[in-house]
């Protein structure tokens, strides 16, 4: 996960444009708020490697996923974004879900100890998701 999160928190700073593009309308200063965005998600990922770290970490990228939703909100219900990034509304529906699991995981990094059945289920979880944003 800490690898997702670094990999997509650097290409906010190298592919501006894409995530400038999905910044709902509402917020002024587009570029400013996905250098933010980037350089929380590089943090927390760097901080989610360790073990001292790892529940802070893991709860601010619960507050980041939930406070960049609106973007992908934005994503479904604008065409702007969605032509200049050349998807669908469907595509851009099928992205919503997958901020569920991100949370579920990322929850589950917070915890010391959690239960197989838990474990196992955000295991399973990852895999789809993993391969979903790796195929973006």
């Amino acid at each position: 996960m800490s690898f997702l999160y670094i990999i997509v928190g650097i290409k906010h700073f190298v592919d501006v444009e894409y995530f400038v593009s999905i910044v709902p309308n509402y917020i002024s200063w587009k570029k400013e708020a996905v250098f933010i965005s980037g350089f929380f998600e590089i943090l927390l990922g760097i901080l989610l490697l360790f073990h001292k770290t790892r529940k802070i970490a893991a709860w601010g990228i619960i507050m980041l996923l939930i406070a960049v939703f609106p973007a992908n909100i934005y994503l479904y219900v604008s065409e702007i974004p969605r032509d200049i990034l050349n998807i669908s509304k469907i595509d851009a529906l099928i992205r919503m879900p997958f901020q569920i699991p991100l949370i579920v995981i990322s929850y589950w990094h917070s915890k010391k100890i959690s239960s197989k059945i838990f474990s196992k289920t955000c295991i399973i979880l990852f895999i789809p998701t993993i391969i979903y944003f790796i195929s973006l």
